[in-house]
């Protein structure tokens, strides 16, 4: 019984060791002293030679890198933390904290199979609350969704419906502030008028009009009533 306990411990603080290097190497951090300054986990020398063992990474006497095999498997991890935390923060509306600490849980025991279905639920979000990039899967790419999203494209509401949006990744920080200066963002209620030539929402009192490309990069869920 100790030494299974001792096994699930030592994977869990693998995983997250295997998030943080993927973290930190998006940031050009791949050193070992700043990795084991800022892991987040107990005992990082140890670790890192375990899963050098495992073919996990690479290392030097000063970088600790992540190999092929262990870049696959950091990446199926962050994906499913970024979509956890989408899912509790966004959806269930529980706070920062909460919500990070339950996606944490989460991204240890979802399978591959749940993690499609979570996806697929949440109409596949290219970034967590916190923008940063959910990492893509397959159903992210074949888009053949067996169930319809609870998150969509603004452009997918029918007309007349109203959504709460959840989400918005537009491709620039400038656009992202000209739509929060309209009153477009995370929360707030519009609905949907008109689709073509452009997509006409109500935002409140006001009407605005948006080109079809800038409503395809707000995701809302569809508002009850």
């Amino acid at each position: 019984m100790g030494e299974l306990l001792h096994e699930h411990i030592l994977q869990h603080r693998i995983e997250d060791l295997m998030e943080d290097l993927y973290t930190l190497a998006d940031q050009g951090r791949t050193g070992i002293d700043e990795v084991t300054r800022l892991a987040r986990v107990e005992d990082v020398p140890g670790t890192l030679r375990t899963m050098a063992r495992d073919g996990l990474v690479e290392l030097t006497d000063s970088e600790a890198r992540l190999t092929e095999k262990g870049m696959q498997a950091a990446r199926e991890i962050v994906r499913r933390h970024r979509l956890g935390e989408t899912l509790f923060s966004q959806l269930f509306d529980l706070e920062e904290e909460e919500a990070e600490k339950t996606a944490c849980e989460f991204e240890h025991i979802l399978s591959p199979q749940v993690t499609t279905s979570v996806c697929t639920y949440l109409g596949h979000p290219p970034v967590c609350p916190h923008g940063k990039s959910i990492p893509k899967g397959k159903c992210c790419d074949t888009f053949r969704l067996e169930m319809e999203p609870l998150v969509k494209r603004l452009s997918d509401l029918r007309l007349g419906e109203s959504g709460a949006i959840v989400f918005m990744a537009p491709d620039s920080k400038s656009r992202l502030a000209r739509l929060s200066g309209l009153g477009v963002v995370p929360g707030g209620l519009l609905r949907l008028v008109q689709k073509r030539p452009s997509v006409v929402v109500e935002v409140g009192q006001t009407t605005l009009a948006l080109d079809p490309g800038i409503a395809d990069e707000i995701f809302v869920k569809r508002a009850e009533g």
